[in-house]
């Protein structure tokens, strides 16, 4: 079935509404490669500051369908080939789905702030058998999201394939990989109290 173009009207990943609240009240979303802002309306919804970033300047201007003018910080910008938009600012999320650029991964880490939650979901190695993408630079290796979440406390990780009536819209079958972490609060990477180390977070499970 072909893909069709929603313009920021199609429901959010239902993996990034399962964890949105991992975000803590009132937290910046950076909403990473947004396209027409599926994820920045969800968020925005939930009551967050959003900033969307995308090179797609039609894809950003777009956003303003869907969410109130002032409401969003919506950024046009090449996040592969040119600078860092945020250089300097952290954020108590930062999501991506359905986008992969290796290069880009430490940023994305580095943007988190203590006890901030990365909402990753994209695609997997075996995805090439059923479809796009397919080249090699644009799949996940297994377990690789695990990997670069090693420094992050991981709250939920899912690798497999999800055939065509389990996608949405009837979407192509596809491999997925996919993962809810949490950057440690502040207080658990600079010498708080022994007590209060003793104590762990508490990261809901729905």
């Amino acid at each position: 079935m072909k893909d069709i173009d929603l313009h920021g009207l199609e429901a959010a990943s239902i993996w990034v509404q399962r964890w949105s609240h991992l975000v803590k009240p009132g937290g910046t979303v950076l909403d990473v490669a947004c396209g027409h802002g599926r994820h920045s309306r969800w968020f925005y919804e939930q009551n967050h500051p959003v900033v969307a970033v995308d090179r797609a300047q039609a894809a950003i201007e777009s956003i303003a369908n869907t969410i109130p003018a002032g409401a969003c910080e919506t950024v046009v910008a090449d996040i592969e080939s040119g600078p860092w938009p945020f250089t300097g600012r952290q954020f108590d999320a930062v999501v991506a789905t359905n986008y992969l650029w290796r290069p880009l991964i430490p940023t994305l880490l580095a943007s988190l702030a203590a006890g901030g939650v990365l909402i990753y979901e994209t695609f997997t190695q075996g995805n090439e058998t059923v479809g796009k993408p397919s080249r090699p630079d644009f799949l996940l290796r297994p377990g690789e999201l695990l990997d670069i979440c090693k420094d992050l406390r991981v709250v939920a990780f899912e690798e497999g394939f999800q055939d065509e009536s389990a996608t949405p819209l009837g979407r192509p079958a596809r491999f997925i990989q996919r993962i809810a972490a949490v950057r440690p609060p502040a207080e658990r990477v600079a010498g708080a109290s022994p007590q209060t180390q003793q104590i762990p977070p508490r990261y809901h499970l729905p």
